[in-house]
């Protein structure tokens, strides 16, 4: 009996595996990678930093627009840039490692579900939920690392996890913790070693007596030898980068006056470096939101853990049962301590949308687990959830029908950008354009929400329907299904929105008149306008009025080109005889354009956007 279930188990994994990965490939791989166009900001600057890297045969220190860029740690870019090698730049190669990410979590997953929880169908739940759900989706449609974040830890876990199942755990699994916390770090600083340290530090001291226990199970874990992998790993690339941006003048620091911190601003000729600002104001003072230049918002504490319900959404209806099942076996605990940590740690620092990331997988395993196990047995808890879930999405279905046909339907010339509502203020946040929108703008985008409308009435009535029937698989199968429907729509909504997010037509329109020695002026900050440099191949944009962000503390360096315009000298140069192409936001921010001598000619205009340029095209 057990030699004949042994392959049959194999080969229902292995289908699962299948099933997973056609998905994966349907709404990571495929499409995805093409459409829309890279967007301003963090999207487009990440990717040419890639291209940079390349171009300039430096994989050490990474730099944007021809300046320093000195406050990431570089795995995402390495990986970016490798693409580029093989496949070429373009939008699909920048997003290519993104979406190989997801298929390692993926797999991880999947892996880790189906041995803790010793079941394959834990397995594909844990590999449906993770695929399905909203945060992992959007938040793999920008160019960040957080989702690589989340590769590691998952990683790191699964090692750790393993030589719990060991009286004396491997040194190979050790070395692989280690090995992933140093590839986090390289991936995203600090708290790539932080996050796993402290969850195991709080796991052992849970479950093992203390404080003698806990430290005798840490000599087991072969804690020398694994720093020394963790330092192989993690220490060459700072090492470098810090010797290659030493302190140019005084240094500086930070001082207590007047009864709160003070961060000396650097001048010209006096940065404090690489160390200092990678480690002290990126990691320290961005924690303590006291990083400077100021150039971010932080998400309230509310919404912060209310947004993880969103991200995870259908399956965070299952979320208190999880937390109910936590204390029932040493794995539960695990992973509720890897849920739980991460976003305490933001809860006392600066927040964006998608810090919640690192605690998802965690929550995935649990809501796998729970899945499995009420499917085999369904109760009345989960008929409960059904009953909420098709209330929720009859509402929400209501919702969107209504926007659907109440808003506007836009002409094919009309511009969506002129239907928004500017909130400047929000645009600090990750989505925070999204904010801009109202009940006119929606009818642009009729198609997504008719078909959000019918994902979520249909698949939520389809849960309940099957859950009264006692077929709670089928029915978790069907929420799945309308979860991916959802997950087009989503797609399908930021396609149409993208034209306000980048400027990806306006490069597209000023390229057949480009000239090497034309000079392209970005009104505002460089992350502005970033797609006009990684799609015009241009790593020399000049930028008016627009000294800070990504490119303030790497202009202070003595070798930064001299790329930033003030009123005077653009209206110097205007009547020159280069041409100058001159990018600026409609919405007049950062404020209205100096008095240009000479004619003015109107290039191109779209997405809120435009084009001028000192003379007409020949």
């Amino acid at each position: 009996m057990i030699s004949s279930a042994i392959p049959a188990e194999r080969a229902s994994s292995t289908r699962n595996r299948l099933i997973l990965i056609g998905l994966w490939i349907i709404f990571y791989a495929g499409f995805t990678l093409f459409t829309p166009p890279l967007l301003d900001d963090a999207d487009s600057v990440h990717a040419e930093v890639a291209r940079e890297m390349i171009l300039r045969h430096d994989w050490v220190t990474l730099y944007a627009n021809g300046i320093r860029y000195l406050e990431k740690a570089p795995v995402l870019y390495w990986s970016m840039a490798a693409s580029f090698k093989l496949f070429g730049v373009s939008t699909a190669a920048a997003r290519l490692p993104l979406a190989l990410s997801v298929l390692a979590l993926l797999l991880t997953l999947e892996a880790f579900a189906r041995r803790a929880f010793q079941s394959t169908r834990a397995g594909l739940y844990a590999g449906l939920v993770l695929l399905s759900s909203f945060g992992i989706f959007i938040f793999t449609r920008i160019l960040i690392p957080d989702l690589a974040v989340c590769l590691w830890l998952t990683l790191a876990m699964l090692c750790f996890w393993k030589t719990e199942q060991q009286e004396q755990p491997s040194r190979w699994l050790c070395y692989g913790f280690a090995a992933c916390c140093a590839l986090n770090v390289l991936t995203k600083g600090l708290i790539g070693i932080v996050f796993p340290v402290v969850i195991v530090l709080a796991y052992l001291l849970l479950t093992r007596n203390v404080p003698r226990g806990t430290f005798l199970r840490l000599r087991q874990l072969h804690p020398l030898s694994s720093l020394a992998v963790f330092f192989a790993i993690a220490a060459p690339w700072h090492i470098l980068i810090g010797l290659a941006n030493p302190t140019q003048g005084h240094p500086g620091g930070v001082a207590f006056v007047h009864g709160h911190w003070s961060v000396p601003l650097p001048t010209d000729g006096n940065v404090h470096g690489w160390f200092w600002f990678y480690f002290v104001n990126e990691q320290v003072l961005r924690y303590l939101n006291l990083r400077v230049p100021r150039d971010y918002d932080t998400v309230p504490l509310l919404l912060f853990w209310g947004l993880l319900l969103i991200w995870l959404m259908p399956w965070s209806a299952f979320i208190f049962n999880d937390i109910a099942a936590i204390r029932r076996d040493r794995t539960r605990l695990l992973l509720g301590l890897w849920a739980a940590i991460p976003m305490l740690f933001f809860s006392f620092s600066t927040r964006q949308e998608y810090y919640v990331l690192p605690a998802i997988p965690a929550l995935v395993l649990l809501l796998a687990a729970w899945l499995d196990e009420d499917a085999k047995e369904p109760g009345i808890a989960g008929r409960r959830i059904a009953v909420v879930l098709f209330a929720f999405g009859t509402i929400a279905s209501a919702m969107a029908l209504f926007f659907a046909y109440s808003g506007t339907k836009p002409s094919a010339n009309m511009d969506l950008a002129s239907m928004l509502q500017q909130n400047p203020g929000d645009y600090a946040l990750s989505f925070g354009h999204f904010l801009d929108l109202n009940r006119e703008a929606m009818g642009a985008f009729r198609v997504p929400l008719l078909l959000t409308a019918i994902a979520l009435f249909g698949s939520s009535l389809a849960h309940l329907l099957l859950r009264r029937r006692g077929k709670a698989h089928a029915a978790n199968l069907a929420l799945a299904a309308g979860a991916f429907g959802f997950l087009l729509a989503a797609h399908l909504g930021l396609q149409t929105f993208s034209p306000v997010l980048t400027s990806r037509q306006l490069a597209a329109a000023i390229a057949p008149q480009l000239k090497a020695q034309d000079l392209i002026v970005i009104h505002g900050e460089y992350e502005a306008a970033s797609t006009l440099g990684f799609y015009l191949r241009r790593n020399d944009l000049h930028i008016l009025e627009g000294r800070s962000s990504n490119l303030w503390y790497g202009s202070f360096f003595p070798d930064a080109p001299k790329i930033f315009e003030t009123k005077e000298s653009l209206a110097a140069r205007w009547p020159g005889p280069q041409r100058i192409f001159l990018w600026q936001d409609l919405s007049n921010d950062p404020g209205p354009l100096p008095v240009l001598p000479g004619p003015v000619y109107l290039i191109f205009k779209s997405g809120g956007k435009e084009i001028l340029s000192n003379r007409m095209g020949q």
